[in-house]
């Protein structure tokens, strides 16, 4: 991808937001053992990441990267950042990573926004927080004990200098009009603005009377099945500017889960196998403007009044709630067992547990055990049926 390959190799190689990139490596060269962890705040797409990408590079330091799914919970945060903190020596020179801070609050946070604030008082290496926003009143623990640096959209005008330097280099032509279209588009984000910029030179842009803003992945998805016409469908795809891994999972995300028949379900992983396999050889053999077929692929996908709807999930939601709520007692009961047989969990739950079922089942075993895990075992042996 054209965002990866143009991707600045040095944080002065960078544009735009030169009093927040010199604050930053100000920060880092006087960085000490105590010293408040950063957050850098801005929109998607504005360097974030690659602004602690090219400190970690540049200082010298290793950076663990993390992601909000991986702080939400008190003990993951515990098991991952622990023997960072505790053997910072023994590790090197460690500096962590912390991505989409924002959303570490909600249904799934189990004390994580508590252990993480906990470690951020008392940072014992270079800790680094990224942010779409701090507006939120849950952001405001953190931002007690940080010190915050905000990142603005690129201006227009440096976006446009950036955008034809690539061009030239990949000796590649736009419109005046797609160009102003993408910029404005774009919004600063440069990620997307590139992004969009390849799409349009390595595929094409749809002849269709109906035009669609640049959409994001639930609205993308629904609009496509919800086209009325393959022109619109196809118009859909277009808009739909993202990662090309990205896109296809979306899909299959939403097919795997809806309601449709065996012949519809069959056709469409058909579709979206052949899809993956396209991605795959571009990824191997780097050859990008494969790119301009993949969207041929997946309009394949549309079927007029499609019942297809955008979930973000590849399991049905029948099985991911048993998963939530059966998994913790299954968890706990493997615990037992397998410490009562000097044995790892993972060893009991793949080579013990389903036989010690079937032995249940067939009442050649019994065991002792409290209500909610006898409800879990009859469960269990019910899929064995």
């Amino acid at each position: 991808m054209w965002s990866e390959k143009y991707r600045p190799q040095s944080i002065i190689d960078m544009m735009g937001n030169e009093d927040a990139r010199a604050s930053f490596v100000e920060w880092f060269g006087k960085w000490k053992k105590g010293t408040k962890p950063l957050l850098l705040v801005g929109p998607p797409g504005i360097g974030k990441t690659t602004l602690a990408n090219l400190a970690a590079k540049q200082f010298g330091y290793d950076m663990i990267s993390l992601n909000a799914s991986d702080v939400r919970n008190k003990n993951r945060i515990e098991e991952i950042l622990s023997p960072i903190l505790g053997n910072a020596s023994i590790l090197g020179s460690p500096m962590i990573f912390v991505d989409e801070v924002d959303g570490i609050y909600g249904r799934s946070d189990y004390g994580g926004a508590e252990a993480l604030i906990k470690i951020l008082k008392e940072p014992t290496v270079p800790i680094i927080l990224a942010a779409n926003s701090d507006l939120s009143t849950k952001m405001k623990s953190i931002k007690k004990v940080v010190k915050t640096i905000h990142l603005r959209p690129l201006p227009p005008r440096l976006v446009q200098l950036f955008l034809k330097k690539i061009l030239k280099k990949e000796n590649a032509k736009l419109s005046p009009g797609s160009l102003i279209k993408i910029i404005s588009e774009s919004r600063g984000d440069l990620r997307s603005m590139i992004n969009s910029a390849q799409a349009i030179v390595t595929g094409f842009e749809p002849a269709t009377g109906k035009s669609f803003e640049s959409l994001d992945v639930e609205s993308g998805v629904n609009a496509f099945f919800k086209a009325n016409s393959i022109d619109e469908a196809r118009s859909v795809l277009y808009s739909l500017r993202i990662d090309p891994r990205e896109k296809i999972n979306a899909f299959y995300s939403s097919v795997i889960t809806s309601s449709i028949s065996k012949s519809e379900l069959d056709k469409m992983l058909q579709v979206l196998s052949q899809a993956d396999m396209l991605f795959g050889k571009i990824m191997r053999t780097q050859q990008w403007r494969l790119l301009r077929y993949l969207d041929e692929i997946l309009i394949g996908l549309y079927q007029k009044d499609s019942s297809v709807r955008y979930s973000q999930y590849n399991l049905s939601w029948p099985l991911l709630n048993r998963l939530r709520w059966d998994g913790k007692s299954i968890k706990e009961l493997a615990t037992i067992l397998a410490k009562n047989m000097h044995i790892s969990r993972s060893t009991f739950g793949t080579l013990y547990f389903p036989y010690m079922l079937f032995c249940i089942k067939n009442k050649k075993m019994n065991l002792d055990l409290e209500e909610n895990f006898s409800d879990i075992i009859e469960k269990e042996i019910e899929k064995l049926a």
